[in-house]
């Protein structure tokens, strides 16, 4: 058995939701292990610094976890904390994911100043959403609305809609709730109105492959359930080559003795979508199993059509 670090140094972005959620980790640790010494290492990634270009051109979500996994490849820290819809489906070679802490709400938040509900926008209303996933699903399912791309900070996003820019924006509701902003969210999209992201909700803790000492500690901080869903989500996503450029969506639930996966693959304009709902019974391999089942009745029905021709427009 490894002896416990003394102290971690957390890698986090600057964003008030990043630091929310690293300090929420070191306070879990530090429950844990009293007199740990825990400091943060606030990063400015390149996903935050190009915030006038659309994630999808400027190669996705993994731009909010390169530069933390350098600092703990250079060992400045020693651990970083994301958001499990932020990484990547392949981490680099001598990293993992140690922990996942239990999940906190995975469904997507519908926001207005005027309107009760998706439902009740009128037409032409503008929806901002920073997701080629939901924006996919709303032009799908509600063609007479006008969706645009809405980046930047949670609360940069909540500005720009009571400035008016915008009739509504959908936003994840565990970001609202984690930053005590939930009297802001006008009403909840269950899954049938907007398939989360894979991963929406869940923390991931990553440090490096060669850390014992680190992953003895963080397996402290492990929530099993949350990992078999989002490793079912993210076997379904690997599987279709799912990234920021493709509008994917995965959510698994553990319902008694069975898992529960639903996905869908669209087009960004949302004139084709592929939805799918498979449950099988629960096993040790189930989370892997299902996800490729997934992929595969997907793929079969059209989302490979559907993913080549986005390889081709990219």
């Amino acid at each position: 058995m490894s002896k416990s670090p003394k102290s971690i140094v957390i890698a986090t972005r600057e964003s008030a939701l990043a630091l929310w959620q690293a300090r929420y980790v070191a306070a879990l640790l530090q429950k844990r292990i009293p007199g740990l010494g825990v400091s943060l290492l606030g990063m400015t990634t390149e996903g935050d610094r190009r915030l006038e270009v659309s994630l999808a051109r400027i190669g996705g979500k993994g731009l909010f976890v390169k530069e933390l996994e350098q600092a703990l490849y250079d060992g400045r820290a020693d651990i970083a904390v994301h958001s499990m819809k932020d990484v990547p489906m392949e981490l680099p070679p001598g990293f993992r994911i140690a922990a996942m802490i239990a999940r906190e709400d995975p469904r997507d938040a519908f926001v207005s100043n005027r309107f009760p509900d998706l439902q009740s926008l009128p037409k032409g209303s503008v929806v901002g959403t920073s997701s080629l996933r939901r924006q996919s699903q709303i032009r799908a399912r509600h063609p007479h609305l006008v969706v645009r791309p809405l980046r930047g900070n949670v609360q940069t996003r909540l500005r720009k809609l009571d400035e008016g820019e915008f009739a509504a924006i959908i936003l994840a509701a565990a970001g609202l709730q984690r930053l005590s902003l939930q009297q802001r969210v006008t009403a909840f999209l269950e899954p049938e109105q907007s398939l989360p992201a894979v991963g929406q909700g869940a923390l991931g803790i990553e440090c490096r492959e060669d850390r014992a000492d680190l992953r003895e500690l963080l397996a402290q901080l492990e929530d099993a359930q949350t990992r078999c869903c989002v490793e079912a989500e993210r076997s379904l996503s690997r599987e279709l080559a799912g990234s920021c450029n493709v509008p994917l969506g995965g959510y698994a639930q553990l319902i008694g003795d069975k898992m529960r996966l639903r996905g869908f693959v669209a087009r960004p304009d949302g004139s084709k979508l592929i939805e799918d709902d498979l449950t099988l019974p629960f096993t040790d391999s189930v989370a892997d199993t299902i996800g490729r089942d997934m992929a595969r009745r997907l793929a079969e029905r059209g989302a490979r059509e559907i993913l080549d021709s986005l390889e081709l427009e990219g």
